[in-house]
């Protein structure tokens, strides 16, 4: 995939996966990574920029594998942000989209 694609995309999907249920930062990789394709360097900084911007709170929950754990847990002001960035991707999604048809037609 692009990975200027990529880039402009992964903080909503960052933010729709941590909707469905809290994540913890290694388990939120491997979700992600069923729609694009990252590493562990790319969703670190992106949960540390999104959790300073209240975006998420964290809480820790003791592991049966290791030390305890660092969930991340939508906050209201994370599901605004949410909403705001879902939306503006569904209108670039349209327009993009209405574009091609139309360019698909001139050829």
């Amino acid at each position: 995939m692009n990975s200027q694609f990529k880039k402009g995309v992964l903080e909503l999907i960052v933010l729709m996966a941590v909707n469905k249920k809290d994540m913890y930062g290694y388990e939120l990789v491997n979700e992600v990574s069923k729609v694009v394709n990252v590493n562990e360097g790319t969703i670190y900084p992106l949960l540390k920029r999104l959790t300073n911007e209240h975006c998420f709170e964290t809480y820790l929950e003791e592991s049966n594998e290791g030390p305890p754990r660092k969930y991340y847990r939508l906050t209201e002001s994370g599901r605004k942000k949410k909403k705001l960035l879902l939306d503006e991707w569904k209108t670039f999604h349209e327009q993009v989209n209405a574009f091609i048809k139309e360019s698909e037609q001139n050829e």
